[in-house]
């Protein structure tokens, strides 16, 4: 089961890098709204995919 949190936690962490290129993508067309959105993305599921690999490293 463990094995499994990791998986969902490099799962999360690839959904973030998505959004962190869709950030640069967004900046480069001024589209605001899609820009909140992205940022709002890769903050939520970066903080969830460090914390998820955290919590099954240290225990």
């Amino acid at each position: 089961m463990r094995f499994m949190h990791i998986v969902l936690g490099i799962v999360f962490l690839a959904v973030a890098l998505l959004a962190v290129i869709s950030v640069i993508r967004q900046l480069k067309y001024k589209n605001l709204f899609a820009l909140a959105f992205s940022a709002i993305t890769a903050l939520a599921f970066g903080f969830f995919s460090i914390a998820t690999i955290i919590s099954e490293i240290t225990g």
